[in-house]
């Protein structure tokens, strides 16, 4: 279900060979579920990278209405990291170091997760 599909219904069926009937009119409506548990998880696990190596980071939600819409940040700047529920960082460099955040929307709420420290080795 999304939020969209409140409304009224009713059925309406074949009860014998030449009638039909429909139900009373009942109202449906959908809440929404704020986002919620947002959380960081990286490979290699612990956010520790050797110099040179790939890193992914994905961001889990355990809960939410889709569509969700992700957003990275490194370090509090205002650059847009990626917009994917994963990140991937190849050929990791020393400049690479720091603290992960991912925000996640949809169509009612915003979360953010807490940072993720990543170190290079």
């Amino acid at each position: 279900l999304q939020l969209q599909h409140s409304g009224r219904y009713r059925c309406k069926g074949r009860v014998d060979y030449w009638g039909w009937a429909q139900s009373a009119l009942v109202t449906v409506t959908v809440h929404g579920v704020t986002l919620s548990r947002v959380s960081l998880w990286a490979q290699p696990p612990g956010g520790q990278v050797a110099l040179g190596e790939h890193q992914v980071l994905r961001c889990v939600v355990d809960m939410g209405i889709g569509p969700l819409s992700f957003t990275w940040q490194w370090e509090g700047s205002g650059a847009l990291l990626g917009t994917g529920s994963c990140l991937e960082v190849h050929h990791v460099g020393d400049n690479d170091s720091g603290h992960y955040r991912c925000q996640v929307s949809d169509r009612d709420s915003v979360a953010e997760s807490d940072p993720l420290n990543v170190t290079v080795l």
